[in-house]
This record gives C-alpha cells, structure tokens and sequence, in this order.
C-alpha cells in the first residue's frame, strides 16, 4: 500500500503573509495525521519563507506516523537532521535562490558528494531518499550513492497527463522497474493531484510513499483538510 505524506509547507506560507501562529503549523502536522495521512513532509528553506528552522524542531514531537525533511544538505540542513532524527531525509539539489524544487540530481557527477552525505545520516539510522528525474543513469547512479529510495520528480509527467497520459508515464515506468531491478525503494512527489495521482500509482510497480502539498493544501481551501487527505488516500 502506497503512504501519503502531506508537505505543509503551504500551511507555513500563510501563516507567515499575515505573522503570529496562525495557522499552526504543528496542529497541522496533528490534524494531518488524525485524518489520515501516513506522513509529515517540510522542505525548510534558509530564508525560512515558509518552514522555518523552529517549526522544523517543533513538528517533532507530536510525529506520530513519518517525519520527512527534504532540502538541499548545506552543513545547516544536515546539522539539523541529525539534531533531529526523521525517520526520512529526502535530499533535494535547489540552492536557497530557487522557488521550488524543479530538477533532479545528477547522481553520477556528484556521486562522491551524495555517498559521503547519505553515509553520514545512515550512521544516524535515518532513512535516505535523492530526488531524481526519471533517466535510467540517474537511477543507476543513485544505487551508487548508497540511497535506501529515490523520489521520482513527477512534474514532467503532471505536465503532459492532460495530453497523453500514457506518454507521460512511460519513462516512470522504465524509472521504477530499474529501481526495483536495483533494491531502491519508490517514493514519487511534485504536481501530483487528484487529477492524476490514480493513474500514477496504478501504473508504478512498487510505489512506496507519494508527498504531496500544494495540490493538497490548495484543495483543502474547498474540501476540508479531512475530505481532501481521505480522497487522495482513496487514490493510492
């Protein structure tokens, strides 16, 4: 059964436009999982425009299901992961000037730099996850670097659903027997929605754990944070 985890980060963003605590990041992160939700996702950034270092720590405590923290590993980013021990790092290769997550890793060119970091967090029994895009070398490489999972980056196909669903899927597909072909687990995230989640993970063999948020949050604005973690379940 594939896991959903709810990146909250979109929670953040409006609690920040207006200051204070409201909405409440670490109700979020309990409600989320109350609902249903088999995961908790933040991606802090370091100008803290959404999740900041403080609600990165704060989330902790009240994690009752999996803790996934993505973001670039900048010495800060790893000090803070190990300080806190997630059950998940993914590993993201943004810099602080990018908006959002928009490219996966080159796993072969920077293999050294990966298999020295996933070393380190392993040595602290957190599970590791590179974010990749969907090119056979990249999987391979990944396999390299010493990663327990990789997370397929899943705008291209969000993109070209709407045309061709069946052209979309099809190097996921190619991505995600390799993996499995190599003992990497699955997890897949970025414009996944109600739209075209379903189709994704009928189509991928041994799909371990999607994290979404905007989509999600976004429907909830109409839904309900309940009905909108419960149909995206209903999806997977």
């Amino acid at each position: 059964m594939t896991k959903l985890s709810v990146n909250i980060n979109k929670i953040a963003t409006i609690r920040n436009a207006r200051g204070g605590n409201t909405p409440s990041v670490v109700e979020a992160a309990i409600n989320c999982q109350k609902f249903g939700a088999d995961g908790i996702t933040i991606h802090p950034r370091p100008d803290e425009r959404h999740i900041t270092k403080k609600d990165a720590y704060d989330i902790k405590p009240i994690i009752s299901t999996e803790y996934n923290i993505e973001g670039y590993p900048s010495p800060d980013f790893i000090k803070m992961v190990i300080d806190i021990l997630p059950e998940q790092v993914t590993l993201v290769p943004d810099g602080p000037d990018v908006l959002t997550s928009c490219v996966g890793w080159d796993t072969i060119k920077f293999q050294d730099y990966l298999k020295e970091i996933i070393a380190e967090f392993k040595e602290h029994g957190i599970r590791t996850s590179i974010f990749v895009d969907p090119k056979l070398e990249m999987i391979e490489g990944a396999k390299l670097c010493g990663t327990d999972r990789i997370e397929l980056y899943t705008e291209d196909y969000a993109t070209k659903y709407v045309d061709d669903k069946e052209k979309a899927i099809a190097p996921y597909i190619l991505a995600a027997n390799k993996a499995s072909e190599l003992c990497l687990e699955i997890n897949a995230g970025h414009d996944l929605s109600l739209e075209n989640l379903e189709f994704f993970a009928k189509e991928i063999p041994d799909l371990a754990e999607v994290s979404i948020g905007h989509a999600l949050i976004s429907d909830a604005l109409y839904l309900g944070l309940v009905n909108s973690i419960q149909m995206y379940k209903r999806l997977l």
